[in-house]
């Protein structure tokens, strides 16, 4: 098939080789405007953009999917399907409308389960023994079209989002392309999804991945992963933002006997470690990156700072 492919971020780019790499013609790729990066916020093109033009692909980059130079352009392309992934924009009816076999969606999630922008750190955030990807014909609403296929993945207990995703780029960059290969075959129909099992995963905001002492120490460990590696697991600690890498649950005593800390976010240091209280057990701590300093290991910024004993993480709310 002639396709239009759509994405912007990195994790669009298994799918964009493997469709190169398919039967399908890529005749395009949309992608997001360049945007602002960095420090000195100079205008940077998408990881898509920067692999289709080495390809010697076209490419697209409207300010918006309702701009009708965009649509004209689609239009004029005449593509028979443009699949999607990561896009990072509603594409409204009328741009849905141009591809005879529409646009078809490559979602990091078991569908109907975790709609939306932010579909594998709410998996992890969750603790979903299992997620996956679906392909899904897209429609007006949100995530809500007839899926075409799926795959499976474990979720690891080590997981990050970033790991998570990753994974499922890869994974699902078949699953679009044999998607793909039904649809022009014929042999693959879209089913309606499910009534039930309808979850929601709207983006994480900054506010969200702040850790919360009080919680138990599975859930805080939860909430870490699935912030790592965007937009950053934090606390406070002396009145100033830390933000935290993945830390480690402890099972059972402290190693040497050591006692317990004995508040949420109390601080417990050693020659090689930091732990941190919680509602149920102790934590410790992976890396730490203080305000405007770079990313260390825990017990090097314990050192650093010379934390009191009694101090705290977050208790300043």
């Amino acid at each position: 098939m002639r396709v239009v492919f759509a994405g912007t971020p990195d994790v669009a780019i298994p799918s964009l080789e493997a469709l190169i790499a398919s039967r399908h013609d890529v005749a395009a790729v949309v992608t997001r405007p360049d945007a602002p990066a960095g420090r000195g916020r100079t205008m940077v093109p998408s990881p898509v953009r920067v692999r289709a033009e080495a390809h010697g692909i076209p490419v697209l980059t409207p300010r918006s999917p309702r701009e009708p130079e965009l649509q004209q352009a689609l239009r004029d392309l005449a593509p028979d399907c443009c699949p999607v992934v990561a896009y990072g924009a509603l594409v409204p009816q009328a741009a849905l409308d141009i591809p005879r076999h529409g646009w078809v969606n490559l979602h990091f999630s078991l569908l109907p389960a975790w709609r939306g922008a932010a579909p594998v750190q709410h998996a992890v955030m969750a603790g979903d023994e299992v997620t996956g990807a679906s392909t899904f014909l897209l429609e007006a609403g949100l995530d809500t079209g007839p899926v075409y296929g799926v795959m499976t993945e474990t979720v690891r207990p080590t997981d990050t989002s970033g790991d998570l995703l990753h994974r499922l780029s890869v994974g699902g960059a078949g699953l679009l392309v044999a998607t793909l290969d039904g649809i022009e075959d014929g042999t693959l129909e879209a089913k309606p999804q499910p009534g039930e099992g309808i979850s929601l995963a709207p983006k994480i905001e900054v506010e969200d991945a702040r850790v919360v002492w009080t919680r138990p120490a599975v859930a805080i460990d939860r909430l870490v992963r699935g912030c790592t590696p965007a937009p950053g697991a934090w606390s406070t600690f002396r009145g100033e933002r830390v933000k935290l890498g993945p830390l480690t649950v402890v099972e059972g005593e402290l190693p040497g006997g050591l006692a317990a800390p004995n508040a949420p976010g109390e601080l417990l240091v050693t020659k090689n470690a930091v732990y941190a209280g919680t509602l149920t057990s102790p934590v410790k701590l992976g890396l730490v990156r203080a305000h405007g300093k770079k990313e260390m290991a825990a017990a090097d910024w314990a050192r650093g700072v010379r934390i009191e004993p009694g101090e705290r993480l977050g208790e300043d709310g």
